[in-house]
């Protein structure tokens, strides 16, 4: 098959699939971060045996996970050298900084704190235990702003220019370029979609130990910490997605019309489902409520966008070729995302309801335990489409040549491969990428189930039972 043969779709697959694979930890260490540190709250204030034991337990999950996610990590960093390599050249003078970045000030900022909570329960203050827990999650937090500050850079390349002889792209403003356009809506979806994954994973756990009638004030009182994060950060979420979703009809009108199935110039609406025709540019919806894109993305009901076909015969957009793009795949990506919210609002305000009634009237309540059991599967849905929609969504381009970057600035993915890298070589790599992943995956469960199984147990083997 000619795909098999295909340089650029197999260097495109194998990071897609290491980067995919990379985030089903990030969001769990970020997420259970937050919760880990709430829960450190609790004991300080309370003093309470129980608390201290739930939040050895977070440690323990949270520790496993920070692991496996540092070795993914690395992994995809050595990409960038190998299959990767012209793009390396291409963006090096940009990303050098907040990959540097992200290692000196949040990677040891997380690490060496982390220590203290492994290591430090009785051999420092609580006060310095509390402080220490909160400055690991904000360490992950630092970590995915430098992250997603290169990634931010990829989708509007602003504050460089293109070298003379038109090889890189050389940085003229630092914080033009870090604090580009679209890196606080990018920043923002991104973290708080990582924290309702947190919050749901912790329902989760909650929820599985009321099933089994086993440490119940631990799972009362987590399914009470998780209702509160979930719905909050639900809350917010929504408002960055909005802010995204905007930035997108501004700078990257090519992503914008694909997300939409948009083939011709018009007054976008929405369809919650569909199926686009690619081979004849149309979008066939059995719904399709007039003018709400338009609304959601300038305030107002008819406002014209431009169209694929519109778009493929203006610069910088004349390099792509409609007839190759994957429209139907990010339109169903995307509108997959926006569905997946909807659920997991919709337990949001299941869990905040019924956990706060009096008696918590979820305890009691098998169906909504196993939906909050099952609940995290949501999250990490909208999670992986998210990114896939705003990854594949700026085909051709890996640097995308957004409205306000400065012209010329923006590399086609194809141009961005390594020229000495083989065919047989990316799919040995990802032959051997598959099976030691898989490896790490069922060790990884294996030792997290463990973890989950023993659960929150007080010094001396009291199980974290009702007082």
């Amino acid at each position: 098959m000619d795909l098999f043969s295909d340089v650029v779709f197999l260097s495109r697959v194998q990071f897609a699939a290491t980067i995919a694979y990379h985030f089903i930890f990030v969001p769990l260490s970020i997420g259970l971060g937050l919760i880990l540190a709430i829960n450190e709250t609790r004991y300080y204030r309370s003093r309470d045996p129980r608390d201290a034991a739930a939040t050895k337990l977070w440690v323990k999950i949270f520790t496993a996970t920070f692991a496996i996610g540092v070795a993914t990590g690395i992994t995809m960093e050595f990409a960038f050298g190998t299959a990767w390599a012209n793009y390396s050249r291409f963006v090096g003078d940009i990303f050098g900084a907040p990959l540097a970045a992200e290692a000196l000030f949040a990677f040891f900022l997380e690490s060496v704190f982390l220590g203290v909570l492994l290591f430090g329960r009785n051999k420092v203050s609580p006060k310095f235990y509390l402080v220490s827990a909160w400055l690991v999650w904000v360490g992950s937090c630092l970590s995915a702003l430098w992250i997603l500050i290169a990634n931010a850079w990829m989708q509007d390349p602003t504050g460089a220019v293109l070298s003379s002889d038109g090889t890189r792209a050389v940085i003229t403003d630092f914080f033009a370029a870090a604090f580009n356009p679209m890196t606080l809506a990018h920043y923002g979806h991104t973290v708080f979609a990582l924290l309702v994954m947190g919050s749901f994973v912790a329902m989760a756990v909650s929820a599985w130990y009321m099933i089994k009638g086993k440490n119940t004030y631990f799972a009362a009182k987590t399914m009470r910490i998780g209702a509160i994060c979930g719905i909050v950060t639900c809350s917010i979420l929504l408002l960055f997605a909005h802010m995204a979703a905007v930035d997108v009809s501004v700078e990257q009108p090519t992503k914008f019309a694909m997300m939409e199935g948009q083939y011709d110039t018009e007054v976008p609406g929405f369809a919650p489902f569909g199926w686009v025709d690619e081979e004849n540019g149309d979008l066939y919806a059995p719904i399709n409520i007039p003018g709400v894109t338009s609304f959601l993305a300038t305030g107002t009901f008819d406002t014209e966008f431009k169209g694929l076909d519109a778009l493929s015969k203006e610069a910088p957009y004349d390099e792509m070729n409609v007839s190759e793009l994957p429209v139907n795949f990010i339109f169903q990506t995307y509108h997959i995302m926006v569905i997946m919210y909807g659920a997991i609002m919709l337990v949001s305000i299941l869990a905040i309801i019924f956990s706060f009634r009096k008696g918590g009237e979820i305890q009691h309540m098998k169906w909504l335990q196993r939906i909050c059991l099952i609940s995290p599967i949501f999250p990490f849905i909208a999670i992986q489409v998210g990114w896939i929609t705003a990854e594949v969504g700026r085909q051709p381009w890996v640097v995308y040549p957004a409205t306000s970057a400065e012209e010329g600035v923006h590399l086609l993915t194809a141009d961005a491969i390594s020229p000495s890298v083989s065919s047989t070589e990316l799919l040995i790599t990802l032959a051997i990428f598959f099976v030691v992943y898989m490896v790490l995956l069922i060790g990884w469960a294996r030792v997290i189930g463990r973890f989950i199984s023993e659960g929150p147990v007080e010094e001396g083997g009291k199980e974290n039972v009702p007082a």
